[in-house]
């Protein structure tokens, strides 16, 4: 029998921070779940890490806690990275095939899109991760893998990833603080893609849209391929403030509201009739139904038109067959997938992860499972074949980046 290993999955959101910890057997589909902690998130802001101190010690408290758990040392993570520090960029390379027999090499394909990075970004920005689109050998476009092919010339059109500097540091650091190493640093708009995307939706053209707590991650895939992704400083907190604003109660109350209550369909008439909810000792709270709806309708149409405008940028705005997939905590807000579909002009589902026995079915959990078969892929030696197509050599990117910002 195949031995085990072990997968250790860390979810820094802007409203909590999950760690999980599974066994899984080589060749195995199922995943025998060892640990699982949640802790509410202090020092996150929309996703960004403002306080390394108060993260790693929530971390590490997290750690403590599903060590004891599963009686067993976590030391490394699988984790994510977030905050609308994070954008991407196209970019093309070109450079000429260096064998004599005109064979198209690996080494080709590194030097293509090492040129394709040569770009000049903002101050203090760095490129996270290089997506290849296509590459075009003498002129002839829509290649897919080019080792192996005759030409003269290659070309290279891919999207690059890219963040600021200080906030990919304070992420590194507030993971290495609490003691753990860093397998892989994934951002966030690429996290729940791997947990709730078939093949076939990432073929025809779908938009993926992670409705976090303080923000709204945002991935675009075409032909196999990554084409767009964007962190929206949007999330579902925003709704809950709002709530809290608009009834004068605190923010607790207003998040009990929320999820007992809260729903994106309209309101009958039969039910427009005040609610009430039980406060501390004998107070009580009531509001109007019709109220609470459009609270939330405003919110949830918000994130919606940045989405519409962000998918017109790459001119794909009602252009995506297998339309948009909604996970994240916001997605189990009732009626979101039909306010969704309204607002964009695209089929629309909720995105719950499957395949994956033991886990629940919950569309909060993609972020984490997302991490756990990032894991699974490379403990297995298929990452970046399965993933982007490019070179292994850029696989430790981000754990060269964690040894260079650790003092």
């Amino acid at each position: 029998m195949a031995k085990q290993y072990i997968i250790n999955a860390l979810d820094i959101g802007s409203g909590s921070i999950k760690l999980l910890s599974v066994a899984k057997t080589p060749g195995e589909d199922t995943f025998e779940i060892l640990a699982q902690e949640q802790a509410p998130s202090l020092g996150v802001r929309k996703g960004v890490v403002i306080n390394n101190q108060e993260v790693a010690q929530t971390i590490s408290s997290l750690v403590e806690k599903a060590s004891h758990s599963c009686n067993r040392k976590i030391d490394n993570v699988y984790a994510n990275i977030g905050g609308g520090h994070i954008h991407s960029t196209c970019s093309k390379g070109l450079v000429s095939v260096s064998r004599a027999d005109r064979k198209i090499s690996g080494e080709d394909v590194e030097r293509v899109l090492q040129a394709a990075r040569a770009v000049s970004l903002c101050s203090n920005n760095e490129i996270i991760d290089t997506f290849p689109k296509e590459f075009i050998v003498d002129g002839e476009g829509g290649v897919k893998q080019a080792v192996g092919m005759e030409g003269v010339r290659l070309e290279a059109e891919a999207l690059l990833l890219c963040g600021f500097s200080p906030y990919i540091k304070n992420s590194s650091q507030s993971i290495t603080s609490s003691g753990l190493a860093i397998n892989e640093l994934v951002p966030d708009p690429l996290v729940s893609s791997k947990a709730v995307l078939t093949p076939r939706e990432k073929e025809l053209g779908v938009c993926v849209l992670d409705i976090g707590a303080g923000t709204t991650s945002m991935s675009v895939f075409e032909e196999g391929n990554l084409i767009h992704a964007v962190i929206l400083p949007v999330g579902s907190g925003h709704i809950t403030n709002d709530i809290a604003i608009c009834l004068k109660t605190d923010i607790d109350t207003a998040e009990k509201i929320k999820i007992e209550f809260g729903t994106c369909k309209n309101v009958s008439k039969k039910d427009k009739k005040g609610k009430k909810i039980k406060l501390e000792g004998d107070d009580s709270l009531s509001f109007s139904t019709k109220l609470l709806g459009d609270i939330i309708d405003a919110r949830v149409c918000e994130i919606f038109t940045l989405v519409d405008k962000e998918l017109k940028k790459i001119s794909k705005q009602e252009m995506l067959p297998a339309g948009v997939v909604l996970t994240g905590g916001g997605a189990k807000l009732p009626g979101v997938k039909d306010v969704a579909k309204r607002e964009l002009k695209l089929p629309c589902r909720i995105g719950i992860p499957k395949g994956l026995s033991g886990f629940q079915a919950d569309p909060s959990m993609a972020s984490l499972l997302g991490l756990v078969l990032e894991g699974t892929e490379e403990e297995e030696g298929n990452v970046r074949v399965s993933r982007w197509h490019i070179p292994d050599k850029a696989k430790g990117f981000f754990k060269s980046v964690a040894n260079i910002f650790i003092p």
